[in-house]
């Protein structure tokens, strides 16, 4: 890859990271959105790109290749499905539908 699009990315990654950490809180719309609610047809690029924001808000690190994976991983989905339970569960009452 080119060093100006790692350059680019890096930095797209970067502002991708830091408003996600701006936000503490989730808003109703992403509480309404993927992956805390099932979708209709296949989910997007740009979906899973969020959602792999929101676990590394978490403290998920896919950069490590180390045996801590699955552990890790599941670390920042339950931080995140805990997130969720507190931002939007009381305000629209409804369960999540993502299974762990």
């Amino acid at each position: 890859m080119k060093l100006t699009t790692r350059t680019v990315l890096a930095a797209l990654m970067l502002a991708g990271s830091a408003s996600a950490m701006a936000a503490p809180h989730l808003t109703q719309r992403e509480c309404n959105g993927y992956p805390f609610t099932p979708v209709k047809g296949e989910v997007t690029h740009k979906q899973l790109m969020r959602e792999l924001g929101e676990l590394e808000a978490q403290g998920y690190n896919p950069g490590v290749d180390d045996a801590s994976y699955p552990a890790n991983l599941e670390t920042a989905q339950a931080k995140l499905m805990a997130q969720y339970r507190a931002d939007c569960v009381p305000a629209n009452g409804v369960n999540p539908t993502r299974g762990s």
